[in-house]
C-alpha cells in the first residue's frame, strides 16, 4: 500500500466498540499509548479488524485543535 500521509503509527488493536453506524477502535502503540479512532461498523468488517491483531493510525489532518474552559 502507498499513500501519501506521513504519520503512521504502527500498534495493535486491544478494543473495538461498535455503536449503531459507528465503531471506536483503540490500537495500543506502545509505552502505554493508545490512539482511539472512529470509523464505520462496515470498515471494520471490510478490513478484517479484531482484538490482537496488528494495525496501523494513519494521521492526515490540517487541523488539530484543542480547547479548555
Amino acid at each position: 500500500m502507498r499513500i501519501s500521509a506521513r504519520n503512521i503509527v504502527a500498534g495493535t488493536i486491544v478494543a473495538i466498540t461498535k455503536g449503531a453506524t459507528t465503531a471506536h477502535v483503540r490500537l495500543d502503540i506502545g509505552n502505554g499509548n493508545v490512539l482511539t479512532a472512529s470509523i464505520t461498523n462496515e470498515a471494520i468488517d471490510e478490513l478484517g479488524l479484531a482484538v490482537g491483531k496488528p494495525a496501523s493510525a494513519i494521521i492526515k489532518s490540517s487541523d488539530v485543535m484543542i480547547g479548555v474552559d
